[in-house]
């Protein structure tokens, strides 16, 4: 991925946002409303700093008032100072944006009746629209498809839009991970809890491992969920995930569960996932 400077523009409601948390995710530093007198001593860090700044996106937008006319003046510093830049500029018809601040019922910037208030909006951001790399309407858009909209234009590969995991044991008996985004139950296997040289033992613990690995019937179950995993989470990364939370629990959240998760986060690390492991009651007493 080449040096980014991104200016997010466009209409309320339109997506600038979400396209600022979807280029967090690819790892810029994601700036909303900056004043625009503070933008010119900004550049000037960034030219200072370009491995820290190496990838920035600012979000200018109606609430910079006056100032939007500013915007000019912007673009010709970074010409000056070599600084490869791009508008993008989020859109979307004027039902949709009606619908999406009746559900979310936030109040429009400019503070009247959200019909009135989107075409007088257009009128002052048609500067920033004129001067657009790229405009974006939103109006069918998924949050997946915005993100490989996104990452094709600024040229991310696959590769670079991987999808975080969290490998998360936990125990019934303690509620279950609320946090989940899938929920695996391994009770079904007899419990090492029950053996007294297990008991004290944990899932990190190599007889524990053997123990529950040496069940015919575990073998085969994790064989079928981490296949379905691996076949799953391309699909999640399509439609625009970008962390999954996947929870295995057991009755006390010690023995089956964690030897689960740990597992299951070799597994993905040998797949190329970025993967963390969280033993949420593995300290607890049995």
């Amino acid at each position: 991925m080449k040096n980014n400077f991104l200016i997010i523009s466009g209409i309320s409601g339109a997506g600038k946002s979400k396209v600022l948390n979807i280029l967090e995710d690819f790892g810029f530093i994601c700036i909303d409303n900056m004043p625009m007198d503070f933008i010119f001593k900004f550049i000037d860090l960034c030219k200072k700093d370009k491995k820290k700044y190496k990838n920035v996106a600012l979000s200018i937008d109606i609430r910079s008032g006056k100032n939007i006319s500013k915007i000019s003046d912007i673009l010709k510093k970074l010409k000056q100072l070599k600084i490869r830049n791009e508008i993008f500029f989020l859109d979307a018809d004027d039902s949709t944006l009606v619908k999406r601040y009746s559900e979310t019922r936030r109040k429009h910037p400019l503070g009247t009746m959200v019909k009135e208030a989107i075409a007088q909006e257009r009128k002052k951001l048609e500067i920033i629209k004129n001067l657009a790399s790229h405009q974006i309407n939103t109006t069918d858009m998924t949050i997946g498809e915005l993100k490989n909209r996104l990452a094709y234009l600024i040229g991310i590969s696959l590769d670079d839009r991987q999808l975080f995991l969290t490998l998360m044991s936990f125990g019934f008996k303690y509620g279950i991970a609320q946090e989940a985004d899938i929920v695996f139950d391994v009770r079904f296997i007899s419990n090492p809890n029950y053996v007294s040289r297990l008991k004290m033992k944990t899932g990190k613990d190599s007889t524990v491992v053997k123990y529950i690995e040496k069940q015919k019937e575990y073998n085969t179950f994790f064989n079928k969920i981490s296949n379905l995993l691996k076949f799953l989470l391309p699909s999640y990364i399509r439609e625009g995930k970008s962390q999954l939370t996947i929870a295995i629990g057991c009755t006390g959240g010690r023995h089956r569960s964690v030897a689960t998760a740990e597992k299951l986060s070799k597994f993905f690390i040998k797949n190329k996932y970025k993967v963390a492991v969280y033993h949420r009651d593995i300290s607890k007493a049995g």
